[in-house]
C-alpha cells in the first residue's frame, strides 16, 4: 500500500512540475506548411501532435497549412499515410510571439505481404464448384458449330447474297432464257411451214394408197 501511494504521489508531483515548466515556457503561435521533400508538393491533411501538451492533436488542411498555439521548445510530431513520421522541435530562443517554418516529409514505400484469397471455405465446396463449372468451348468446338449443317442453313436463310452470287444467278437465268427461246423457235409443232409439209406428206400417202388399190 505504501508503494502504491508513493507512486501516485510521484506521478502527481511530476504532472505539477511539467505544468509549471510549461507555464514558464513562452507561448507562441506556431504555423507552417508541410511539403514533400522530393517533389516539393504539399502534403494535405497531415496529423500534427504536440508531444509536450498531452499529445494534443491538430490537422493540416488540404493545402498542407497548419497553425496552433504551442510553447517554445515543444516537440511536434507529424504523421501521414505513406510518409515517415517526422518530429520537429520548436526552438526555445524565440523573441517574437509567433514562429513559422517549412516542414518537409519523406515518402515511405510500404511493401505489403502477399495475401491469397480463397473463395471456398473447404475443399468439398471447391470440388462441388469445380464439377459444376461450365468450361468454355475451345477453337475446334467453335469451328465445328459454325460449320454444322444447321448453322450453314441458318446463314443461307438469313445472310444477304453478295455481288458474285447475284451475278452468277443472273447469268444462269439469262442462259436458260436464251435456251428456251431457241427451243420455241425450232419446235415443229409451232412452225406453220412444218404443218404444211406434214399435210403434204399425208396427202401424198393417201394418193399412193389409192393408186395401188
Amino acid at each position: 500500500m505504501k508503494y502504491t501511494l508513493t507512486i501516485i504521489l510521484l506521478l502527481f508531483f511530476s504532472s505539477l512540475f511539467a505544468q509549471q515548466v510549461n507555464r514558464e515556457k513562452k507561448l507562441i503561435q506556431f504555423s507552417g506548411i508541410i511539403t514533400d521533400v522530393d517533389s516539393g508538393n504539399v502534403v494535405p491533411y497531415v496529423t500534427v501532435t504536440n508531444l509536450n501538451n498531452n499529445d494534443q492533436k491538430y490537422a493540416a488542411n488540404y493545402k498542407g497549412f497548419f497553425s496552433f498555439t504551442a510553447h517554445a521548445g515543444d516537440s511536434i510530431l507529424y504523421t501521414a499515410v505513406g510518409y515517415r513520421d517526422y518530429v520537429f522541435v520548436i526552438p526555445s530562443a524565440i523573441n517574437e510571439s509567433k514562429f513559422t517554418t517549412m516542414i518537409k516529409m519523406k515518402s515511405e514505400i510500404v511493401n505489403l505481404p502477399m495475401v491469397r484469397v480463397y473463395p471456398w471455405a473447404t475443399v468439398e465446396e471447391f470440388t462441388r464448384a469445380f464439377m459444376a463449372m461450365k468450361v468454355a468451348d475451345d477453337d475446334y468446338s467453335i469451328a465445328a458449330k459454325n460449320l454444322s449443317r444447321q448453322s450453314l442453313t441458318g446463314m443461307i436463310q438469313a445472310l444477304p447474297r453478295d455481288a458474285g452470287e447475284i451475278s452468277g444467278t443472273n447469268f444462269r437465268f439469262n442462259h436458260d432464257k436464251a435456251l428456251n427461246k431457241n427451243m420455241v423457235q425450232t419446235n415443229p409443232l409451232l412452225n406453220p411451214f412444218a404443218w404444211g409439209k406434214l399435210m403434204q406428206n399425208i396427202f401424198k400417202g393417201d394418193q399412193s394408197r389409192s393408186a395401188e388399190n
